[in-house]
C-alpha cells in the first residue's frame, strides 16, 4: 500500500483520536493574538496528505494561512488541494507547500508563525531533533500542538498467547537505529513535554487510542501486517510464529471479532508570547 493510500485508511481513526480539549488552548491563543484582518500562519509538520488540516482549520477561528511542510512532492500536492475552505467563525483559510526536510527547521523559519502542528510525527524523530524543535519554537514565541504519538499501549482482545511478544519486538523497532538516528518511539510524547517545558512553555498533554473494530476492519488488518512486519524485522526469530499468528488475527478481523487499540498522546505548547 502506498503512503497516500495508507493515510488515506488511517484518517478516520485519526481523527477519533486526536484530543480535542487541546484545541480550546490554540483556540484562545490565536483569539488572544490576532490582528484585525491578518492571517494565523500554522505550519503543518510532515504533513502527509494534509489530514491534520482538514481536523483542525475548521476548528479555529479567524483567517488562517497554512504553510505545509513534507519532503515527499506527491504527498504535497494531494495536500495542497484538500484544505478546507473556511474557519470556524467562516474566515478564509488558504494553504501553502513547501518541500523540504522539517528537522532543519529554527527560529528564524518559524518567525511570524501563530501555531506548529504535527501528526504521528514525533515518534519518527530523535531525541536532539525534538529539542531543536522545542527551542525553534519557543524562541519564534510560537504554539505547538503535537498529535498522535504512538506510546506502546497495543490491546488486542481476544488476547493472544503472542501478543506481548510481537509489541515488545515493535516496541524495539519503534526505538531503533536508523541512519545514524535513534528514533524515540513510545518515548516521543514525553520527550517533547519535556523538551518545551525545559524551555518555559506550558505544556499539556492528552491521550488518546484507534478503538478498530469490525467497522475499520480494513484499517486494523493493515495495520496487523505492518506491526507485525516491522517486530520481525526488528526479531527475526518471530518470523516462523508470524504466519500463522497473522492468520489468526487477520481470520478474526474477517469475522468481526478482533478489537484492537492503539495508544497515542498529543502535546500543546504555548511559549511565552505565542499569538
Amino acid at each position: 500500500m502506498c503512503a497516500a493510500d495508507w493515510l488515506a485508511l488511517r484518517e478516520s481513526a485519526d481523527a477519533s483520536a486526536r484530543a480535542p480539549e487541546l484545541v480550546e488552548g490554540v483556540r484562545a491563543h490565536l483569539a488572544a493574538g490576532a490582528r484585525a484582518g491578518a492571517a494565523s500562519v500554522v505550519r503543518d509538520l510532515g504533513c502527509g496528505t494534509g489530514s491534520m488540516g482538514r481536523w483542525l482549520a475548521g476548528r479555529l477561528p479567524g483567517p488562517q494561512l497554512w504553510i505545509l511542510h513534507d519532503r515527499d512532492p506527491a504527498l504535497l500536492a494531494h495536500a495542497g488541494t484538500g484544505m478546507p475552505g473556511v474557519a470556524a467563525d467562516g474566515a478564509p483559510v488558504t494553504a501553502q507547500t513547501q518541500q523540504g526536510d522539517v528537522t532543519e527547521l529554527r527560529a528564524a523559519e518559524l518567525a511570524g508563525t501563530s501555531l506548529v502542528t504535527a501528526s504521528a510525527l514525533l515518534d519518527l524523530l530523535t531525541s536532539e531533533e525534538v529539542d531543536e524543535l522545542a527551542t525553534a519554537c519557543v524562541e519564534a514565541g510560537c504554539a505547538a500542538l503535537l498529535t498522535l504519538s504512538v506510546t506502546g499501549l497495543v490491546e488486542l482482545a481476544p488476547s493472544d498467547p503472542l501478543d506481548a511478544e510481537f509489541a515488545a519486538a515493535f516496541d524495539t523497532h519503534q526505538r531503533r537505529c536508523t541512519g545514524g538516528r535513534r528514533l524515540l518511539g513510545p518515548d516521543a510524547g514525553a520527550a517533547a513535554a519535556d523538551a518545551f517545558g525545559r524551555r518555559g512553555a506550558a505544556v499539556a498533554s492528552r491521550t488518546g487510542s484507534w478503538r478498530l473494530g469490525a467497522d475499520q476492519a480494513e484499517l486494523a488488518e493493515e495495520w496487523l501486517r505492518g506491526w507485525i512486519g516491522a517486530a520481525c524485522e526488528q526479531q527475526p526469530d518471530l518470523e516462523r510464529r508470524a504466519g500463522a499468528y497473522l492468520r489468526r488475527r487477520l481470520d478474526a478481523c474477517t469475522a468481526g471479532e478482533l478489537r484492537v487499540v492503539v495508544g497515542h498522546v498529543d502535546v500543546l505548547a504555548l511559549a511565552a508570547g505565542a499569538s
